[in-house]
């Protein structure tokens, strides 16, 4: 059996958990890897077929996606030139982390395509929701990266089809300690931005991994690093807590390793704000941005002792295993329904004003 696995490739957190993932499937399939995107700071430790430009989203410095560099990485021939040219018709299965590709390659010329990311879970109408109206990023998490069918990722079990986080190797085996510092990392804002509010607790230490630095350099209290992702790993883990976006992979593994957290979902971002909801719910608390109106709720995490207790076991095969048989079963019946969330991601779910600022 020959399945495509493709990887979203804007941000960390999607390679990230390709790195656990990948190897397993390996183990059960004859396994190529596409990568699509153009915002990652990890190096897969595994061969990559396909790497491709895709759609990106650009990263900005005051709290958000950056809408005019975003636009201005567009280019929609090269788009359809990648989706044209993959030869999708040589697997039997494409398994999909929010990757669009692939997905729409998929679509067009009728290979078996099933999602298997966190992007799928935020569909499912038992996970916790912003009650902000968002209609682009409701369309982009439902067309983005189609798919026939779908599992999902979550900080908790919200269905039979969601999955707790995968947490890296890397991740499991660390020894965790408590040296005092606080990581941090929040890509959406530039690091002035960041240094002027955290140099303002300067009875903390604050390491904070950047996407705008390239060489390492402090600040009175505030040191910068540039993204690099074991020396990152090795400070969470001896961190006494994380100040990071309000994504998915990161808040999961920093819970995993049992430190404070307190997330900054970007601004405009659905995903994130749905993230942060769920956090929120699990008692995590949140902030809307790094504005001066926030400092106190900073002040008062710091010097919290509250850590929210997860228990994240190795569901990897049992993410597969359901695959697998979602493949099987459609190869032995006929004339299945495609898969079809069930109503807008946008209906309020909760009263959750954060982001209102």
């Amino acid at each position: 059996m020959r399945i495509l696995y493709a990887i979203q490739g804007t941000g960390n957190g999607h390679i990230s958990r390709a790195t656990a993932l990948v190897p397993r499937l390996k183990e059960r399939a004859d396994v190529d890897v596409l990568i699509s995107g153009v915002q990652s700071d990890i190096t897969p430790p595994f061969h990559v077929k396909f790497k491709l430009r895709g759609l990106s989203f650009i990263f900005g410095k005051k709290g958000g996606v950056d809408i005019w560099d975003t636009y201005k990485s567009l280019d929609t021939r090269t788009f359809w030139n990648e989706i044209r040219s993959l030869p999708i018709e040589e697997y039997d299965l494409v398994i999909n982390d929010f990757e669009p590709v692939s997905a729409w390659a998929a679509r067009m010329r009728k290979v078996p395509c099933v999602s298997l990311s966190h992007q799928y879970a935020l569909l499912d109408l038992a996970t916790p929701k912003t009650d902000k109206t968002d209609m682009l990023g409701s369309l982009i998490l439902r067309r983005y990266a189609p798919a026939d069918a779908g599992f999902g990722f979550h900080f908790k079990r919200y269905a039979s089809h969601i999955f707790p986080p995968i947490i890296r190797e890397k991740v499991r085996s660390m020894e965790v300690t408590d040296k005092g510092h606080y990581v941090v990392y929040l890509p959406a804002y530039s690091d002035e931005k960041i240094y002027k509010r955290l140099s303002q607790i300067d009875s903390v230490r604050w390491i904070v991994f950047s996407k705008h630095c390239d060489t390492a350099h402090s600040r009175k209290n505030v040191f910068f690093f540039p993204v690099n992702d074991n020396q990152f790993v090795e400070y969470m883990a001896s961190a006494k807590g994380v100040l990071c976006g309000a994504g998915f992979e990161t808040p999961a593994e920093a819970l995993f390793l049992g430190k404070k957290l307190l997330v900054v979902p970007m601004k405009n971002q659905l995903e994130q704000m749905c993230n942060a909801e769920a956090l929120r719910k699990m008692g995590v608390p949140v902030i809307g941005s790094l504005k001066e109106k926030h400092l106190q709720r900073i002040w008062e995490w710091v010097s919290s002792e509250e850590i929210v207790a997860v228990d994240y076991p190795d569901c990897i095969d049992e993410a597969l295993d359901q695959v697998m048989a979602w493949y099987v079963n459609r190869e032995h019946k006929a004339g299945l329904t495609p898969f079809r969330p069930a109503r807008p991601l946008e209906t309020p779910l909760t009263i959750n004003k954060l982001m209102a600022d």
